[in-house]
């Protein structure tokens, strides 16, 4: 299985970096991480980048290389994950702009009916947010803001996190045990 990973530079990026991870122990995994993702790491967890990748095994690549090989539709990732997804990243995806490699592989990833996971950070969200999502959503994309699950049980930030990430693998088909599903609880 092939998955990328799109950072954007919203609130939450480290649970971008979690899902890397977690990805990383049962894939083929290809990171992007935009420079505004790579400010809200460091300020939101005062740990730069390059030492929380320490041990990732999979591909890192700029949100500048349009060239890269997971650009193309010959690529065929399996799922495309953007999370968290800023406002500005899904408008442009929305408005079918490339600009940017994240916005690029979300593009490909529609255009190939690939699995696109947008874990879009906001709110409240406007009406145009929400026209944008729907939009989205119509032509395949899931929509699956980083929302607390309360029947999951959790008591820690940590379980938390596992929660939004185990509902975005959920998301995307892959089978894991990140939280207390309904009936385990």
């Amino acid at each position: 299985m092939k998955a990328v990973i799109g950072i954007s530079g919203a609130s939450g990026a480290g649970l971008g970096i979690k899902l890397a991870f977690a990805l990383d122990e049962i894939c083929d995994t290809h990171l992007i991480v935009s420079n505004g993702a790579r400010d809200v790491l460091s300020f939101e967890s005062g740990i730069s980048l390059d030492n929380m990748l320490l041990d990732f095994k999979g591909k890192i690549y700029q949100n500048t290389d349009l060239s890269a090989q997971i650009s193309s539709g010959s690529f065929m990732s399996d799922v495309v994950f953007i999370t968290p997804c800023s406002i500005s990243t899904l408008g442009k995806i929305a408005s079918g702009i490339s600009d940017t490699l994240i916005t690029r592989v979300a593009a490909v990833a529609l255009k190939q009916r690939q699995r696109l996971v947008l874990g879009v950070r906001e709110m409240p969200f406007s009406t145009l947010n929400l026209e944008q999502m729907a939009k989205l959503s119509s032509y395949g994309a899931v929509i699956a803001p980083p929302v607390l699950g309360y029947y999951a049980d959790s008591k820690s930030v940590d379980e938390i996190e596992n929660f939004i990430i185990g509902k975005w693998l959920d998301a995307a088909n892959i089978k894991n045990k990140f939280y207390k599903r309904w009936q385990e609880i």
